[in-house]
């Protein structure tokens, strides 16, 4: 008798989230994981356990969203690229597709996640970029936000730069690199970190534009991150989501399950 196959397949995903409740599966709305999930069904016939990297936010994007199911379909890894973009809205694509280990987990394997938040200076943008770029229409002072940015490096209690924070008592992540970036009227936020908690990369790009805009100092910033100081302070507002995209998720090259030493985010 013919062994079953059960191989488990890591896809790199791609998707304009402007018309997805995020990515979680939820019922009666579309999501990413849902939408995702029903077009392996139809290209299978399989109704797979899917796990995703990042459960990024609704109107969130991703350039390199990270996700990983078994089946016992004998395609090819080339074959699951190309019938599952057949398959899929033309707002969501596989990048790429792979055979890894059975015990591999997209989530917990990975060593971290870099996100990038686009905000322009201008009132309006083109409409191409419109989906993927919040128009701030305000002039912002750079050098002060790379400044700002600085102190995020480092591990640090992010309580104040994060939303939705009931049923989590840790908040403490650590970011490898917070770098602000500007070229004509555009203005990108580039975070790493291992883990992020919710509206977290949102909160800190609201709080470096009110660097920018001069409506907080730098010392005032850094002083979020300060848990006996942060409570006199107003919090960062959430920019929208339209500007946040999922850039990649890392993964080191000895794959190893790494929740114990990373916070879920």
């Amino acid at each position: 008798m013919t062994e079953k196959l059960n191989r488990r397949i890591k896809l790199v995903v791609q998707y304009d989230g402007t018309d997805f409740c995020g990515w979680a599966e939820q019922p009666n709305v579309r999501t990413v994981h849902g939408t995702l999930k029903d077009s392996i069904f139809r290209v299978s016939g399989e109704d797979v356990e899917l796990r995703g990297a990042s459960r990024t936010d609704s109107g969130a994007h991703a350039r390199g969203q990270v996700a990983d199911f078994a089946s016992s379909n004998p395609m090819p890894t080339s074959a699951w690229v190309k019938t599952l973009n057949r398959a899929l809205p033309e707002d969501v694509r596989i990048e790429s597709a792979r055979f890894v280990r059975p015990d591999f987990h997209s989530r917990f394997f990975a060593r971290g996640r870099e996100y990038r938040y686009t905000l322009s200076t201008l009132e309006k943008v083109e409409p191409h970029r419109a989906r993927f770029v919040w128009a701030s229409g305000f002039g912002l002072d750079i050098p002060r936000m790379k400044v700002a940015a600085i102190c995020l490096l480092g591990k640090h209690d992010f309580r104040a730069f994060a939303e939705e924070l009931d049923g989590i008592n840790n908040c403490v992540r650590e970011l490898s690199k917070a770098e602000v970036t500007h070229r004509g009227d555009e203005v990108v936020v580039t975070l790493i970190g291992s883990a992020f908690l919710r509206g977290m990369v949102r909160r800190i790009t609201g709080g470096l534009f009110e660097v920018g805009r001069g409506k907080r100092t730098v010392a005032e910033f850094a002083e979020l991150l300060d848990e006996g100081r942060r409570e006199r302070l107003t919090w960062p507002v959430v920019l929208p989501a339209k500007g946040l995209t999922l850039w990649k998720v890392l993964y080191g090259r000895k794959l190893r399950d790494l929740r114990e030493e990373n916070e879920e985010e």
